[in-house]
């Protein structure tokens, strides 16, 4: 009988002891006589927020299709257990087994943001691990990165034996074969992760070296080993219909941030919005077919019993089986009695018909994602949407008889002036203008109520405005001002909310996004101080991060506010993530000259994704 790692007194005194049990509706469970490898995949983050990731139920489920490996599940604990387990000295542990970490073959992490980088020293920690790779034996797990934040995986270099640069589903079985090789040859740990460098899409942080210039910023980055590539080639699924996905995800016992089926329907957007990493990073665009979205649909609703279905995408919109797969499931979903969630969505005519249609949308909210307030500065990042597109959308939705609508804008854009951030106001303001315009007195559902939200921009790797300056905080915070003062002075400033970001999260997340291998210290010393869960504003502690930056001698402004010439060397230049350094210079130039390029349906831009030779790279444009 399966044994429980904590107590039930422990699990007693600790606020939603679901996150630990594990044995959930899908779960799997293997002999461990009948397999080689064993595999922790773990989220950095609470399980409500690790069990909603699509990227770690596809790996769980291609991991556990391999006869001779098992793969277990292990999330960040909330502080009330983080606490008691340090007191007791527990160490962490997964949830099929309830076996410690530590005796596991691989532990790997999903990097999804920067704010999770002492969580990931924490499980570590936990788990008893050596918080520092070359510190590690055979007696430890190999432990690799993957996920967006391994595109820049510098600042956390020192922790890391390898990182995954790209789509899991490719290199994995050459690894673990790698890995049961060397032990069945006695290899060394460092022969195996010499022969792991020489796979495709694998980085392991030790074998580079880095040189400084006096100016701070990389004179060099090589590799230390001959055979060992200078640059890292992210990895690609170019089918991403006959490939790895879950028929039956694992159902967790609680409410999760995505309670529901998600499927899924393409990889990688048309749209190339210049501020947006994901939009370089998963090119080129790879649409999934919709006889395989419609199989996978039915089988899991039946294995989940779950109530709701979303359509995952950068931009669902953009999807061109769109209608036949909407309409497949309005009719399946009637059957069943499943809602359906289409976020990503252009609010269109045929947009808001669907959702007439699949929900009761009524009673929710339409979203609109301008981004920025004036023409002008949705043009420096290519965003695609003018403000006529927008308040048609808008008036078609008060037509459909809604009257509520959320729009999210960022400030600190670059080239961003006084008059774009008055526009964020102003554009608020013509929507609810539209409302009273389009929908008679009578035929009114009560004022119009506008949320305006404002995040302030990051200026993010592998993005053409990688060679953006940051704002200060006190820049965001005046900036956030003028906005809300802006919002007041409207005619209709009663019926918009203005909801804005946390400033010093903005700049931390900055410093952490665009950082190198010096930022490692510090991230350690910080977690050894107590910085824990720091994407959750209850535990952030900036004024700790700014101190030990500074006990470090680090000077935070390097990272952030200070300008970078075109032929700078930048941490993450050794990885080439498809779309060319040459490209995104190219598109930094065109923003500053507020030139608008065409998406990649209209016209090839020469990004250099065209080399992987899939997608939509390979079909013949509108025009």
């Amino acid at each position: 009988m399966r044994k429980l790692a904590l107590s039930d007194e422990i699990l007693l005194q600790v606020e939603k002891p679901a996150r630990y049990i594990g044995n959930e509706v899908n779960s799997v469970m293997k002999d461990k006589k009948d397999i080689d490898v064993r595999f922790a995949m773990c989220f950095p983050d609470v399980y409500e927020i690790g069990m909603s990731h699509l990227g770690i139920q596809i790996l769980y489920d291609m991991f556990n299709h391999f006869e001779d490996t098992w793969c277990e599940r292990v999330y960040s604990p909330w502080p009330d257990l983080d606490a008691i387990m340090r007191e007791r000295k527990l160490p962490l542990f997964a949830l099929e087994s309830q076996d410690p970490i530590k005796d596991f073959d691989f532990l790997g992490i999903t990097i999804q943001y920067e704010m999770c980088y002492t969580n990931i020293l924490q499980v570590l920690d936990l788990s008893q691990i050596p918080l520092i790779a070359s510190e590690r034996t055979w007696e430890h797990p190999i432990v690799i990165g993957g996920g967006p934040c391994s595109y820049n995986p510098e600042p956390i270099a020192d922790f890391f034996d390898i990182f995954y640069i790209g789509e899991g589903e490719t290199q994995y079985r050459p690894l673990l074969d790698l890995y049961k090789k060397c032990r069945e040859n006695h290899d060394s740990r460092e022969q195996f992760l010499t022969g792991a460098a020489k796979l495709p899409g694998m980085y392991v942080p030790q074998f580079y070296e880095v040189s400084y210039k006096e100016d701070g910023t990389i004179k060099s980055f090589v590799p230390t080993r001959p055979d060992i590539p200078a640059t890292i080639i992210k990895e690609i699924v170019t089918d991403v219909t006959d490939t790895y996905y879950p028929e039956k995800p694992v159902v967790p016992f609680m409410k999760c941030t995505q309670d529901r089926v998600v499927l899924e329907i393409q990889r990688g957007c048309i749209r190339g919005c210049r501020f947006c990493q994901a939009g370089q990073l998963y090119r080129p665009v790879r649409e999934r077919s919709v006889d395989m979205l419609k199989d996978y649909a039915i089988k899991m609703l039946d294995n989940t019993g779950y109530e709701e279905i979303s359509l995952s995408s950068l931009s669902s919109s953009d999807y061109s089986h769109l209608e036949e797969l909407v309409n497949f499931l309005i009719d399946k979903c009637r059957e069943k009695k499943v809602n359906i969630s289409l976020p990503s969505l252009r609010i269109d005519a045929f947009s808001l018909d669907v959702m007439e249609k699949v929900q009761d949308i009524k009673k929710s909210s339409l979203t609109f994602a301008p981004e920025a307030g004036s023409q002008r500065l949705r043009n420096v990042i290519n965003k695609g949407l003018t403000e006529e597109v927008i308040l048609k959308g808008a008036t078609l939705a008060f037509e459909g008889g809604w009257n509520r609508v959320k729009l999210y804008f960022m400030l600190g854009l670059p080239t961003e002036t006084e008059e774009d951030i008055r526009g964020i106001a102003e554009l608020s303001n013509k929507i609810a203008v539209a409302y009273y315009d389009t929908v008679p007195k009578e035929k009114r559902n009560g004022k119009v109520q506008i949320v305006a939200s404002t995040s302030f921009f990051i200026p993010k790797p592998f993005t053409p405005f990688q060679w953006a300056p940051q704002c200060t905080k006190e820049q965001f915070i005046e900036k956030a001002y003028i906005t809300k003062r802006a919002i007041m002075e409207q005619l209709n400033g009663k019926s918009i909310k203005y909801n804005w970001h946390e400033a010093d999260a903005s700049v931390m997340e900055g410093i952490l996004a665009r950082g190198d291998r010096r930022l490692c210290e510090p991230i350690l010393k910080a977690y050894q101080k107590g910085c824990l869960f720091d994407a959750w504003g209850e535990y952030y502690k900036h004024d700790v991060w700014l101190e030990t930056f500074e006990e470090c001698g680090i000077d935070t402004s390097f990272y952030t506010t200070r300008e970078r010439s075109l032929d700078e060397i930048f941490p993450w230049d050794f990885i080439d993530c498809g779309v060319s350094k040459e490209f995104l210079k190219r598109e930094w130039k065109q923003a500053l000259n507020e030139q608008v390029t065409k998406n990649c349906k209209e016209q090839c831009n020469a990004c250099g994704a065209a080399r992987f030779q899939c997608g939509i790279c390979t079909e013949p444009r509108t025009n």
